[in-house]
């Protein structure tokens, strides 16, 4: 004669091995589901913390008055970290998908710019320059700069450099407009340590502070004290 709880247990079996299926096909299908997109790494020029800090400004040096960056090599705005493939078509400018500035480069290499010539003499924004004009009598000079070029060139797949071409115009506002004091144009190169995002922003970063210590070298050569 049957037992009467053989038909419970089977009953309890056949729920036992019904949970685990339904179990094994939710976890296959969590297991199908696309991952969350990487969040693009950020990258800036450093804290600065090794530089040495800079001495007073000497107070007989003559303020220069700095206009905005102007960047027409870059789209206004992005913050894209920018690569060329100088092996492969060195006229298309590419962008990594995962590596970003914490702004767009012009603004900090105007930042960088500004520091370099603030160890030197004041520095005031352009549109500051008619109060100072009226305090000193007449109107400091005005330094503007261009960056035309703010890229990693890869000359091979493991081998690429930072590349900062910037232009700097100095000129003396006159009352009937503005007088050209002088012009020059900067490249600096830097090798990338790696291949990579990584790489190209820290070499970047290396050219960027080279650049703006030769335009503000060459402020001092080009301005009267």
């Amino acid at each position: 004669m049957t037992h009467p709880l053989l038909p419970l247990r089977s009953t309890r079996t056949a729920w036992t091995t019904a949970l685990c299926l339904a179990a094994a096909v939710v976890m296959a299908g969590c297991s199908s589901l696309p991952s969350p997109p990487a969040r693009a790494l950020v990258y800036d020029f450093g804290p600065g913390l090794s530089q040495v800090p800079s001495p007073p400004v000497r107070a007989g040096r003559a303020p220069l008055a700095l206009a905005d960056l102007d960047a027409p090599g870059l789209v206004e705005g992005s913050n894209d970290v920018l690569y060329r493939l100088a092996y492969a078509d060195a006229q298309q400018v590419r962008s990594y998908t995962l590596a970003r500035w914490s702004q767009p480069p012009a603004q900090l290499v105007q930042q960088a710019l500004r520091d370099a010539l603030a160890e030197r003499r004041a520095v005031l924004p352009a549109r500051d320059a008619v109060v100072q004009a009226r305090r000193q009598g007449r109107l400091p000079l005005v330094l503007r700069a261009e960056l035309d070029e703010f890229s990693q060139v890869f000359e091979s797949e493991q081998r690429s450099v930072a590349l900062v071409r910037m232009r700097a115009t100095l000129v003396e506002p006159t009352s009937t407009g503005e007088l050209l004091r002088g012009q020059r144009l900067f490249v600096v190169q830097r090798p990338a340590p790696t291949p990579d995002a990584a790489g190209g922003t820290r070499a970047l970063a290396e050219a960027t502070a080279q650049v703006v210590a030769q335009i503000a070298t060459w402020v001092d050569e080009t301005m009267p004290d």
